[in-house]
């Protein structure tokens, strides 16, 4: 009977409709943003831009940075982290999520399972002490990068996202003592599309149902994966957060019609009385998506775009073919009249022979005239690099010499 009521509240959320239009589209959270990743272009948005309480999407940030650290080479996923009393003592507050570290020493590794799975609050710790050396100077680092990405609205005051009175004496100097880390929907989905893009590999932990963490089982706070109660196929992230002041909030990823589509529920609607209700409202806004926005192929992996083609200086041919190196697709409305305007721009440096096949010689780009909100979440709009279609030999050196002159002649009289 449980099974049959949550199923019934989830469908309420649902319109019966293919082509609910945004205006009509009512989903039970207060902050909510919807983008597709590899553009990031916005498909829907919900008072988007209010800096809010995220409570454990922080951990997002955390992880990108223990990525980062592990790709800069100063730490591996072997590498040994020693537990300071800080985080261990933590692990017996009700208040924070976590598990027992009795064992004081964990692989990096196993603290971003921890981290990630079950949201461990000290596993997020441990590692940020591990990197920066305090979590005050892993906090800075936080701050540091959200700026590098254009993001100047957030307040960080913590690698975990826990309200300040359950840290003690180790909130961040300066901060209030029930202060919390706020972002906007926009800022998180931000954050969301760049670690998903730089490192793809955390979806092949936030993906897991359950795992392992010093010999007991651990299992994931997202209820969208395989076997979960609100389980929607194609899901494998993100990260959910919950605290009094954040309410229940959910990042989702999944792949629906071609598109990676990053989603952000921010403090869910109802929580009292249905328990999955920011799962729910995902999907719901998923349905949206997927009935109102589709992939369109506008050129195929090794073809030109309207038969581009890039000069080249001293070759035995003048131009090469601009050919694309994977397939180029556009995300459109479905019905809507506003098409995008299409471009190729050859590159802006001279490209001179002898040339080899698969060197970048321009850019396909495009011009939204159908934007949601900001329209993309990106600074620039998005382009794609096409590349030479074949090799181009250098030319008989008279007709080189010929060439060199004439440009002398126009660059200098």
């Amino acid at each position: 009977m449980k099974k049959i009521i949550l199923t019934l509240l989830t469908l309420t959320l649902i319109s019966s409709s293919s082509t609910v239009m945004a205006q009509d589209l009512n989903i039970p959270a207060k902050h909510i943003i919807a983008v597709e990743a590899n553009t990031g272009k916005i498909l829907y948005e919900k008072d988007a831009t209010q800096p809010v309480e995220i409570a454990s999407i922080t951990k997002l940030l955390t992880v990108y940075l223990v990525y980062e650290a592990i790709e800069d080479g100063s730490i591996t996923l072997s590498t040994p982290v020693e537990i300071s009393d800080y985080p261990y003592k933590l692990t017996t507050n009700p208040k924070a999520s976590n598990l027992p570290m009795e064992a004081r020493k964990y692989t990096v590794g196993e603290l971003l399972e921890a981290t990630l799975v079950p949201s461990a609050n000290s596993s997020a710790i441990a590692l940020a002490e591990k990197i920066a050396g305090s979590e005050k100077d892993f906090v800075d680092k936080m701050r540091a990068k959200l700026l590098e990405w254009g993001i100047k609205d957030a307040t960080i005051v913590n690698s975990t996202g826990l309200n300040n009175e359950i840290l003690g004496d180790n909130i961040y100097p300066g901060s209030k003592k029930d202060e919390e880390n706020k972002l906007s929907a926009y800022d998180v989905s931000i954050v969301a599309r760049n670690l998903i893009r730089k490192y793809p590999q955390v979806l092949d932990i936030t993906k897991k149902p359950s795992s392992t963490f010093g010999g007991m089982t651990i299992t994931s706070t997202n209820y969208m994966l395989e076997g979960m109660p609100a389980y929607r196929g194609g899901f494998d992230g993100l990260k959910t957060g919950t605290t009094e002041k954040a309410g229940e909030s959910f990042v989702g990823t999944t792949v629906e019609k071609g598109m990676r589509v990053i989603t952000v529920i921010l403090n869910a609607e109802h929580q009292d009385s249905n328990p999955y209700v920011r799962f729910n409202a995902t999907s719901a806004l998923m349905d949206y998506i997927s009935s109102n926005f589709a992939l369109r192929k506008i050129v195929q992996k090794g073809d030109t775009y309207k038969d581009s083609k890039s000069p080249v200086q001293d070759g035995k041919e003048n131009t090469v073919a601009a050919v694309a190196q994977e397939d180029i697709s556009l995300v459109e409305r479905l019905g809507t009249q506003a098409k995008p305007s299409i471009q190729f721009i050859p590159s802006s440096k001279s490209l001179t022979a002898p040339l080899e096949a698969g060197t970048v010689v321009g850019n396909l780009t495009y011009e939204d005239n159908d934007l949601i909100g900001q329209g993309y979440i990106t600074t620039e709009r998005p382009s794609f690099e096409l590349v030479s279609e074949k090799k181009v030999e250098k030319g008989f050196f008279l007709k080189i010499w010929w060439n060199q002159f004439i440009r002398f002649i126009n660059e200098k009289l």
